[in-house]
């Protein structure tokens, strides 16, 4: 009987990992068809499917070395090993809150409606997955927007002139961002000097970056995941591989 339980450990931990890929994948085969993208949306959309696609190809890299590892311990340790993995993948995706160092970012009206004469419009859905792409290539490991997580299948979208993320509206007349990186600083600087924040200001938002912070707190995403039905390989047939 005591043999049973790694193997079955085992068996749920390939399952997780196999809903996490096929996430990840998901969000890599199904991108946003807009017909109306310019050159750095295109650039942008592209950066960041091969920053997407070169993680997944890591995380498939560092658990198939894993596996190797987890056929030569004894049962303790690998269970502990099962747990530690299971922790790991919960926080990449997102289902635990997180602390750590980060940065803040607020988001508001640059000039109000008695100085332009224009009514307040909803910050750009394409302005924020930008800034979101920039602050991952930059090393951002966690974000979350007005206090909810921002995770791989997250949805940023205008519905009847209205942002929304996840279908939680964005339309306040501030928007919080946080972000927690290995270094704060890195990620701090390189948003600086970015253009991101002429872009919000050509659309008529401020963008106020704060200093890095020793302490970010994120909460856990709440949503539902649609996770397209798992199906299993055909078998491999002879002489194919």
């Amino acid at each position: 009987m005591r043999k049973k339980k790694p193997l079955l450990s085992l068996t749920v931990l390939m399952i997780i990992f196999g809903i996490m890929v096929s996430i990840q994948f998901n969000s890599l085969q199904k991108p946003e068809v807009r017909d109306t993208r310019d050159v750095w949306e295109l650039r942008e959309d592209l950066s960041a499917s091969k920053s997407k696609e070169l993680d997944l190809l890591k995380e498939i890299d560092k658990y198939d070395e894993m596996l190797k590892k987890y056929g030569h311990q004894g049962d303790r340790s690998k269970e502990a090993q099962l747990t530690k993995t299971l922790k790991d993948l919960k926080e990449k995706a997102g289902f635990t809150e997180v602390e750590g160092e980060g940065i803040e970012i607020e988001i508001s009206q640059l000039f109000s409606k008695d100085l332009t004469g224009e009514e307040v419009k909803n910050i750009p859905p394409d302005l924020l997955k930008k800034l979101i792409n920039e602050a991952n290539m930059f090393g951002a490991k966690h974000i979350s927007i007005n206090d909810r997580r921002v995770i791989n299948t997250s949805v940023i979208r205008d519905i009847n002139g209205t942002t929304k993320m996840d279908g939680y509206s964005l339309d306040s007349d501030e928007v919080t961002i946080k972000m927690i990186g290995e270094q704060a600083d890195k990620l701090y600087s390189r948003l600086n000097v970015s253009d991101i924040g002429d872009l919000f200001a050509q659309e008529n938002f401020s963008l106020s970056i704060s200093q890095p912070k020793k302490k970010i707190h994120l909460k856990a995403y709440d949503g539902a995941i649609q996770v397209n039905e798992l199906k299993p390989l055909d078998d491999v047939k002879e002489g194919k591989s």
